[in-house]
């Protein structure tokens, strides 16, 4: 493993050789992005924003959604037109929002506090964007997002479109999507599916219940036939 040291550097005159007082190391190719984003993952793993027993579950069919992401991008296409597609009747609210630069995730905490406050009836939220570099998807790394998303009531769809890597606002909201598109997918049932699986639970039920007042009707008759046999009358035509 290669490593980058940081430190001081002397000179051991005896020997003519340079000696290096070592302050930091930290792995080659890790930059300062890279251990701020180790360093917050740790603190906030350590104050439980990344345990399953707070996570809050998502409604199976649900009604409105809120969608938080630049308004012109094409996650925000993405999202509606896959959403609407699986179920037509679905409500979404679009919350324009900065995603990338200095005020972006100040800004997007902002929208999810705003949602909470006034919007009370909204299923879920997703929040993200199209992919990019680590420096393009800084935002959904800081604090202020991730306890945002941790407070939150509404439940909280982390949508950052990278397929591979993580952020910490994929470690705090209650479901993770590799992309805004696989968000929708996952979050949103197709209607035609559940039509289909109803009629299919219908058709079950009603086989199931025929056969079932077959089975009764069979008992009937049957303890009929035996009432009748062992009737007084063919009691005595048994003996006489």
């Amino acid at each position: 493993m290669k490593v980058k040291a940081r430190g001081d550097v002397s000179v051991y005159e005896k020997r003519g050789e340079y000696q290096l007082y070592v302050k930091e190391i930290i792995e080659a190719g890790k930059g300062e992005l890279y251990l701020a984003f180790e360093r917050l993952k740790a603190k906030l793993k350590d104050e439980g924003l990344f345990s399953e027993k707070v996570k809050k579950k998502l409604p199976f069919i649900p009604q409105n959604i809120a969608v938080i992401t630049s308004p012109t991008g094409a996650a925000i296409r993405d999202v509606i037109t896959i959403s609407l597609r699986r179920f037509p009747n679905l409500s979404i609210l679009v919350v324009p929002s900065l995603v990338q630069g200095t005020f972006a995730a100040q800004e997007i905490a902002q929208k999810i506090d705003f949602l909470n406050k006034y919007f009370k009836d909204i299923d879920f939220i997703i929040i993200g964007r199209g992919g990019g570099s680590l420096e393009e998807l800084w935002a959904f790394n800081e604090e202020i997002l991730a306890r945002s998303i941790y407070n939150s009531k509404i439940p909280i769809v982390s949508a950052v479109g990278h397929e591979t890597d993580f952020t910490i606002s994929d470690f705090v909201a209650d479901l993770r999507s590799p992309t805004p598109s696989a968000a929708a997918e996952m979050t949103i049932p197709d209607k035609n599916n559940l039509i289909n699986n109803l009629s299919l639970l219908k058709s079950k039920i009603t086989r199931a219940v025929k056969r079932n007042f077959e089975l009764k009707t069979e008992n009937i008759n049957s303890v009929s036939r035996s009432l009748i046999y062992q009737g007084p009358e063919n009691k005595i035509n048994q003996y006489y």
